[in-house]
């Protein structure tokens, strides 16, 4: 059985990473959603459960993906779960340079360890976890970017009606 864990902050998700994941859960037999808890450089305006939550929420389509928390190492984690792959996605060059070194220092760490990047459809190559918060933060529209429980969450998070 091929297993493949798809690590992120997933602070929010966002149709990129669905789109993602689509086409991970193709291509493997279970594909782990690994929502990172802590030790993140990343600040997050969600906690770790909240992040959770809003991801399992959209996993209605998908028979063969579970999700889960994780802190630490992600090449432990990996091999607790039994992944033989970690799944990556990039969206333009800039994600190339770092996605590039995580996967040499993963390589390092667990030479049997392989990570894949996907694209997500050209619709969403512009769309970044970051870039919703900062657009939805000034006012601005991000429909058609998220799923709707992300949409409510961010609204309720910032008082912002996004509308």
């Amino acid at each position: 059985m091929a297993i493949a864990l798809y690590p992120g902050t997933f602070d929010p998700v966002t149709y990129g990473h669905l789109d993602v994941l689509t086409r991970a859960s193709r291509l493997f037999d279970r594909v782990i959603i690994a929502v990172a808890s802590g030790n993140s450089a990343k600040s997050t305006l969600f906690t770790p459960e909240e992040r959770l939550q809003m991801v399992l929420e959209n996993l209605e389509a998908f028979d063969n993906v579970t999700v889960e928390l994780f802190d630490g190492l992600l090449v432990e984690h990996a091999r607790e779960k039994g992944a033989t792959v970690l799944v990556r996605g990039l969206r333009v060059v800039s994600d190339f340079e770092y996605e590039f070194q995580m996967a040499q220092m993963n390589r390092h760490l667990d030479a049997s360890l392989e990570t894949i990047f996907l694209m997500p459809s050209q619709k969403y190559f512009f769309t970044s976890s970051q870039l919703i918060k900062q657009v939805h933060r000034y006012g601005g529209q991000e429909t058609g970017l998220v799923p709707e429980n992300v949409r409510l969450a961010l609204k309720e998070r910032s008082g912002n009606t996004g509308e």
